[in-house]
């Protein structure tokens, strides 16, 4: 039976501690090979940096914060490399997919 009062209230929860102050739901998404590689870099490269380690998780979380506040207006964009294309050109570093698709078959054929 559970306990109440003050003596319960003082007791460690248990497991991973709370790190969000807001609700949340669990969520899985299928990332492909070079995404989850980019972020791999992307939070090496912070903790080297002196800063604090932070997860894919993280990482994710605040870009997807940031898309939300900017005010660009995404529902324009039918389809994943659109809007992909879109967001890097006002980010000041567009790429097309085809250029990376150039890239990346430049690379395999060398």
């Amino acid at each position: 039976m559970p306990e109440h009062g003050p003596s319960a209230a003082r007791r460690p929860r248990r497991g991973r501690p709370r790190i969000h102050q807001e609700p949340w739901l669990k969520v899985s998404v299928v990332l492909f090979t070079r995404q989850v590689r980019a972020l791999d870099r992307l939070t090496r490269s912070t903790r080297r940096a002196g800063g604090k380690a932070m997860t894919r998780a993280e990482v994710i979380r605040a870009l997807v914060d940031a898309l939300i506040s900017s005010g660009l207006r995404l529902d324009e964009y039918a389809s994943e490399s659109a809007l992909g294309d879109y967001v890097a050109h006002r980010l000041g570093v567009y790429r097309s997919r085809r250029s990376r698709e150039r890239r990346t078959s430049r690379r395999r054929s060398s």
